[in-house]
């Protein structure tokens, strides 16, 4: 659609978008790419220690443990999110901060913070799905696909054997 655009554009606004684009600054790539990690890594090491406190403290294994870690750090997300931390941190830290459950946790409390005064129905109900929505498609579209290859594929006697 964009170069449509440039197209139909006369040779004046041609000449300011490539002007544009030359002035435009460079994204660092990089560094970008690093800070995601960081906190990606980051979020990750919080979550474990979470679970560590579970396995030691209250004496679940690893697989029970996980369940409640994932509810901790979306608790602990969209408290982040209500106080304003989050978004601060979301800013530098890119997709290091939204790709985990933290970052689905903060979309859906984002926005229903900022529709609350829509009401709870219309506002905080109906508008905090807008971006998790499509996500809980195509996550359950995708799991629904990945569940049928696994029949196919691996069987029904859990192991393949």
């Amino acid at each position: 659609m964009a170069n449509n655009k440039l197209k139909n554009a006369t040779p004046v606004q041609q000449e300011y978008q490539k002007l544009a684009k030359e002035l435009e600054p460079k994204r660092p790539i990089f560094k970008n790419c690093c800070k995601a990690f960081i906190a990606g890594g980051a979020i990750c090491v919080v979550g474990q220690a979470i679970q560590e406190m579970f396995v030691h403290w209250f004496a679940f294994d690893e697989k029970k443990a996980s369940n409640p870690t994932v509810a901790v750090l979306i608790l602990i997300s969209v408290i982040l999110t209500s106080l304003g931390v989050y978004d601060k941190f979301g800013q530098w830290a890119g997709a290091g901060s939204a790709v985990p459950v933290t970052g689905f946790a903060n979309s859906m409390a984002s926005a229903a913070i900022e529709h609350r005064s829509e009401g709870l129905v219309l506002g905080v109900g109906g508008k905090m799905f807008k971006l998790a929505g499509p996500v809980i498609v195509f996550g359950t579209v995708a799991a629904f696909f990945v569940g049928i290859l696994t029949l196919i594929f691996v069987g029904t006697d859990g192991g393949g054997h």
